[in-house]
């Protein structure tokens, strides 16, 4: 089955590893993190549990389209009322949800500065991915 390993972060995280604002990541930790994620990501591969991972841009750049009164409406992001947004995903194929868990629980070591406020709020959704109507109701 194939599962999808939701990563989640906020605009300040995307200010934070980018280098802007308040909190700015040293080069050193941001390289560090790029690393663990590399290595996560081969290890999945070398495994045959890979499927597919993307990161996506930071949440300035999203557009929101909501129905008002029968009308779609765009709103450009961040959003004030959203404090994460997804972040990046990636797609394994495994034996179970357990096995996912796992790999999704690597990630708990992903590299931070000391003393950055992702540290403690960091979390990941799993999710079983729907092929076939019948797989919505697992």
């Amino acid at each position: 089955m194939k599962y999808m390993i939701m990563l989640f972060g906020s605009q300040r995280d995307y200010d934070a590893i980018t280098g802007k604002g308040e909190g700015a990541w040293p080069v050193e930790e941001v390289a560090a993190m790029h690393a663990f994620m590399e290595k996560w990501n081969r290890e999945l591969v070398e495994s045959g549990e890979f499927v597919d991972a993307q990161g996506l841009t930071a949440p300035v750049h999203a557009r929101r389209i909501s129905l008002r009164d029968g009308a779609p409406v765009v709103t450009d992001g961040p959003y004030a009322e959203t404090q994460e947004v997804l972040a990046g995903y990636t797609i394994v194929e495994c034996d179970s949800f357990d096995r996912a868990t796992e790999i999704a629980a690597r990630l708990a070591d992903t590299p931070h500065p000391a003393g950055t406020t992702t540290q403690g709020e960091w979390h990941v959704d799993i999710r079983p991915i729907a092929e076939t109507t019948a797989d919505f109701d697992l």
